[in-house]
């Protein structure tokens, strides 16, 4: 039943389900009204597909912030739709109502998003775009026709600005070189509070030799919108190819943004598109070689290959930037930071690119500051690290959720963060440097946090659970152990570094209560007597934790708390970790059980995105893609991270997969294989 289920599930969401592509994700189910754009990011700038031609639905930048909408708190803003075009065939533009065979197909491997249709007897038409991952803020589009018949063309690039965005600008300018002209169509705005100046500028790239390249009109249409078009003739049987290439840029990245998406744009233009496309390809076949290879499942190794291109795309090497929930696929969550990135997203970063996990360490590091004065303002010592987080580091949550003043255990995700980053990589120069700091500072923060009732009484009362459900709650189960977890790390990075620990960390993590229900089963918190949970949190105790260890007390957590779930409104994460926990207490076809439960039911159409929940429409889910890939890698795989490094420990596969090849594993790119 399961199995028709899943057969169901991916004719709905139009794949093919015979001879899969394992790098490919390919649909001609393509229906506006059921529609979920999947998205092309290189960890700085997101373009999200949409079903029409030629049309982009978001283009999303991280790091830019402003005050506006939902919830009095930053916000993601959209940016300049730099990618968006018109196409006119013998004076007609095109539109979705005159296209047929529309395909759509991302391929993962080279990072690209390809849409070809056919327009009536008249040309095959394609195009295809990339966030460019070695040029953090540019992206390009090639658009290639081939007319069945003679026809005239008119193509237009238009910069169209986002509806919140003020005090819009737009320029055109022509650079004219002996050995290249450069048509530059560039806008800038204003965010809504005036915060940011955001700018983009794009250009053509021509396939034809200087000075016999279409020759380029700037037309105004209003002060939101213009754009730059070139018409040309072509013929019977002839392909056409030209290409835009674009930058986005704003003043939270650069100081002077405006000249800076120009200057980029023209570096794009003067590298040329195969250069481009040479570099970009050769940055992504570098992270490939970090990869989870399932032999004996087409479909699964197709959907965890999405997993893993959606945490690459979301995150980049060498940036203080750290991914929201939704990634660079919306505006969802605000963009904010929470612990899903500790959490859920970093540790399978973590193990395949320690440098990439780097980033999101270093976010942190960057707003210690702001953590620190969060505790003061709360009567806490050390650094509280807010719920939700965005450009500044200080509190973001709508001040109508609880979680922003009670959601404390993000401070033990944090520094947990920071301890397996020195673990994974052995770099004690970085953990004096930025891991030390934050270890202390977020156990200063506990110390100060608990309330002192006796032995073995160091209560933390009064805070949002792991499960959200739970508020404003005492001793809670993931909350306590986390924070004893922080606590004994910080002691240990202490003795690593020659620095003597403060010995009141290992009084209160010895004293922090772990409680129990009647029947043996760890109890949520004080007052938990059985209600339906939202998400994981007591089985957390076992993994990422060993606070559980034993696996008879593990399993019996599992079959307690996997009945406590219900089968809606509840995030995928907490399914993953059923699954790495029953793979590791050896049962692999329960394992996999939960492992699809994760996801297959969260999946949207047409190009099987990830939502939050099942039957949830807010795709693309990073935080579920990171939990269930961590059920591959240390679950299924037994990958654990230790003091001393990555390790293998017994794990069990379901009966159907033949093997399980993790490649490009931590700082020495290892191999672990699962048979």
């Amino acid at each position: 039943m399961k199995r028709l289920l899943a057969f169901c599930s991916a004719l709905f969401l139009g794949v093919a389900l015979l001879a899969q592509d394992p790098w490919k994700i390919t649909t001609n189910n393509i229906n506006s009204a059921n529609y979920y754009g999947i998205t092309v990011a290189n960890g700085m700038i997101g373009i999200v597909s949409s079903p029409e031609p030629f049309k982009v639905k978001d283009v999303v930048l991280a790091g830019a912030y402003d005050l506006y909408g939902r919830g009095r708190v930053s916000n993601f803003l959209r940016s300049f739709n730099l990618l968006n075009m018109q196409l006119g065939i013998d004076g007609k533009s095109i539109s979705g109502a005159d296209v047929q065979n529309m395909k759509q197909e991302l391929d993962m491997q080279k990072a690209s998003f390809t849409c070809s249709f056919d327009y009536g007897d008249k040309a095959t038409i394609s195009y295809t775009y990339y966030s460019l991952r070695h040029l953090p803020f540019t992206v390009l589009m090639d658009v290639t026709l081939t007319p069945k018949k003679d026809i005239a063309i008119n193509a237009a690039s238009v910069m169209e600005a986002p509806d919140a965005l003020k005090d819009v600008q737009n320029y055109y300018n022509e650079i004219d070189r002996p050995h290249v002209t450069i048509s530059l169509l560039t806008s800038s705005a204003k965010s809504p509070t005036g915060k940011l100046l955001m700018c983009a500028s794009n250009t053509f790239l021509f396939t034809e030799l200087h000075g016999t390249e279409p020759r380029v009109i700037h037309e105004m249409w209003d002060n939101n919108m213009h754009l730059m078009k070139f018409s040309k003739k072509l013929k019977a049987g002839e392909s056409y190819r030209f290409s835009i290439a674009g930058t986005s840029i704003t003043s939270a990245h650069h100081d002077d943004p405006l000249n800076e998406a120009e200057r980029m744009t023209i570096f794009a233009k003067l590298e040329g598109r195969d250069r481009l496309l040479a570099f970009h390809q050769k940055a992504w076949a570098q992270l490939w070689k970090s990869d989870i290879q399932i032999e004996g499942d087409p479909q699964s190794q197709q959907d965890i290959r999405s997993m893993l291109y959606h945490l690459y795309s979301f995150t980049r090497e060498g940036s203080d930037m750290s991914p929201s929930p939704m990634g660079l696929s919306g505006l969802g969550y605000n963009g904010h930071v929470f612990w899903d990135t500790e959490l859920w997203m970093y540790p399978a970063l973590l193990v395949l690119h320690p440098e990439m996990a780097k980033s999101m360490v270093e976010y942190r590091f960057q707003r210690l500051g702001a953590a620190q004065k969060n505790a003061f303002n709360h009567g806490y010592k050390g650094a509280m690290f807010p719920w939700e987080s965005a450009g500044t580091g200080v509190e973001e949550t709508p001040v109508w959720a609880l979680s922003g003043p009670f959601e404390h255990h993000i401070t033990a995700c944090v520094g947990m963060a920071a301890w397996n980053y020195y673990c994974v990589t052995q770099d004690k120069d970085w953990l004096r440097e930025k891991g030390w700091p934050i270890l202390k500072e977020t156990a200063d923060f506990w110390a100060s946090r608990v309330e002192r009732n006796g032995p073995g009484k160091f209560d933390i009362k009064n805070v949002v659970a792991a499960d959200e459900w739970a508020e404003n709650v005492d001793n809670n189960a993931w909350t306590n152990a986390a924070a004893k977890a922080v606590l004994n790390y910080a002691t240990d990075a202490a003795a690593l570094l020659g620095i003597k620990p403060n010995a009141d960390w290992k009084v209160v993590a010895q004293n922090i209560p772990i409680l129990k229900l009647d029947n043996g089963v760890t109890r949520e918190h004080a007052t938990y007597n059985g209600e339906g949970i939202k998400q994981g949190d007591v089985n957390l105790l076992a993994y990422p934790l060993k606070e559980v260890s034993d696996p008879k007390q593990i399993k019996k957590d599992l079959e307690y708390y996997e009945t406590r779930v219900p089968t809606e409104g509840t995030p995928a994460m907490t399914q993953a970790i059923f699954a790495l926990l029953y793979s590791r207490i050896g049962d692999g076809d329960k394992a996999f059980h939960f492992f699809q439960d994760a996801y297959v039911p969260n999946l949207n159409p047409p190009l099987r995105v990830i939502a939050e929940t099942k039957g949830g429409t807010n795709p693309y889910f990073a935080t579920g893609a990171g939990g269930i890939l961590q059920s591959l890698l240390m679950g299924f795989g037994g990958l654990e991270i230790t003091p001393s490094g990555i390790t293998q420990i017994k794990s069990a596969l379901p009966k159907h997969w033949k093997k399980l090849t993790l490649t490009g594993i931590g700082l020495e790119n290892k191999t672990f294989v699962v048979k």
